[in-house]
């Protein structure tokens, strides 16, 4: 009997399996969410309206030291591995990591597209509370709002702020403590 014979029988973990295949078969622009992998294609209206949260906030990361990226996000104990349109963290913690936890992120931002909106405004917004990111920042371009979630739980976000129409400044709490503006999005 080969080796990856007997592999199957004492079990595979398919949580690791799958988040495996992701990176390395289904290449890196590739989320799981709930179990079912979905390739990340966004517009170019998708990236410019990321691209504009992401002007705005990287002169405050840049002095604070955050890095802002769209790197991969684990959910341990879940079938999701999330690649988020903005994810801030310490600059310390992506040195030499393949993924972050959402509790290790300080901001995760989601836009949303007509293809997965609600996967942004109710899925990802329970599992990040979940899984602990601190704040999430819903920016709805079907519903031209922005929604910040806070202070997350097991149930979800206890604080919610919004949805505010485009064009409403968005102050952004500590550690950024600054004001998007939302005209433009």
């Amino acid at each position: 009997m080969s080796e990856a014979t007997s592999d199957y029988g004492r079990g595979i973990d398919a949580e690791q399996a799958l988040k495996y295949a992701i990176q390395h078969v289904a290449g890196e622009r590739a989320e799981i969410i709930e179990g079912v992998i979905t390739q990340v294609s966004p517009s170019w209206p998708h990236e410019r309206t990321a691209n504009k949260i992401r002007r705005q906030i990287s002169p405050r990361c840049l002095e604070l030291g955050y890095e802002i990226g769209s790197g991969n996000l684990d959910l341990p104990g879940s079938p999701n591995w999330y690649i988020p349109d903005l994810a801030i963290v310490p600059d310390d913690l992506v040195e030499d990591s393949n993924s972050l936890l959402p509790d290790q992120t300080l901001l995760v931002v989601e836009v949303t597209s007509p293809s997965n909106a609600e996967t942004d405004r109710v899925v990802k917004r329970r599992r990040y509370a979940e899984y602990g990111a601190p704040l999430y920042l819903l920016v709805d371009r079907q519903e031209r709002s922005t929604t910040l979630f806070s202070e997350p739980g097991p149930l979800g976000y206890t604080r919610v702020e919004g949805p505010h129409p485009f064009g409403t400044p968005l102050p952004l709490p500590a550690p950024f403590d600054l004001v998007l503006e939302t005209g433009e999005l």
